[in-house]
């Protein structure tokens, strides 16, 4: 009896079971399918481009979704040396690497002081760090030249490295913000009672609590950087060239003479780290956005 009375639902309860309606099975028909059409319009060119590095220009013409009929690995070589793709890669790791290293360490201590401190000024600096955001960055590029030049380090890896990392640090600051925030405070408390100062408080238990916004804001970071155009076009004109540059010097050089093959795989060679980036830290990504928002 106590097993049948433990399992009988109470009165007046009635048991609901969720029902599809026909405008969810709509909805969710009409999300997938541009989903799926979204999906082919990136990865289809990705696909294209690939297929079209082991190609020559003359295959390329003739019958540009064939598979091609001998895979030409020499387009590569040709891209990585000839072309000194290989020189603006090394260039654009520098120049990425170094920006986003500082562009983490500044802004996730400029966040966390921000989320976590009360002083006089906090919420205008904020706002100051949300209103980059929505500057756009042309617009900054005349003051910028000049200022850079004044200072000597214009066509240089130490103007590039500053200028990217104060176009991406009000974007790191805004995301990191609400992780630092959200933290629970008792954490903070119970460090300092046991001797703990700031700075090793921040270091060693609330930066790496705040991991996954750190993880995803770099990828963001990352991919903003590594694709940037204008910013070396106008600073770096003639300093050491990045791989955005280099590409596109590559293709005008070419003229009406252009080797599409080298070319595909020169832009191959552009695309291959953002994907493999992204493809690993993917998870992390979705994970940190969602975690972050929903605080």
């Amino acid at each position: 009896m106590s097993i049948l009375t433990k399992n009988k639902a109470p009165e007046g309860h009635v048991e609901r079971k969720a029902e599809t309606t026909t405008g969810d099975r709509v909805v969710a028909g009409t999300s997938h399918v541009v989903l799926i059409l979204w999906s082919a319009i990136v990865v289809l060119p990705l696909l294209w481009t690939f297929m079209s590095s082991f190609k020559t220009s003359s295959e390329i013409f003739a019958s540009p979704f064939a598979l091609p009929g001998e895979w030409r690995f020499d387009n590569y070589v040709k891209a990585w040396q000839t072309a000194h793709i290989g020189e603006y890669f090394g260039n654009s790791i520098i120049v990425v690497g170094t920006s986003l290293v500082l562009v983490m360490l500044l802004g996730s201590m400029s966040a966390y002081v921000l989320a976590r401190f009360k002083f006089p000024g906090n919420r205008f600096i904020y706002m100051l760090m949300l209103a980059g955001n929505t500057f756009p960055v042309f617009l900054a590029m005349v003051p910028l030249f000049g200022i850079l030049k004044n200072l000597k380090i214009l066509n240089t890896y130490a103007g590039m490295i500053v200028t990217y990392t104060g176009f991406a640090l009000a974007f790191t600051v805004f995301f990191l913000h609400s992780f630092f925030k959200n933290l629970p405070g008792e954490i903070a408390e119970a460090a300092a009672i046991d001797g703990a100062g700031e700075w090793r408080t921040f270091f060693q238990i609330m930066l790496p609590m705040a991991k996954p916004g750190l993880a995803s804001v770099a990828i963001f970071n990352f991919l903003g950087l590594w694709n940037q155009f204008l910013i070396p076009v106008t600073i770096n004109a003639a300093g050491p060239k990045v791989l955005s540059q280099g590409l596109a010097s590559f293709a005008q050089q070419m003229g009406y003479a252009v080797d599409f093959g080298a070319l595909f795989a020169a832009v191959t060679v552009t695309v291959l780290p953002v994907l493999v980036v992204y493809v690993i830290f993917q998870r992390q990504l979705q994970g940190s956005v969602s975690q972050g928002t929903s605080r």
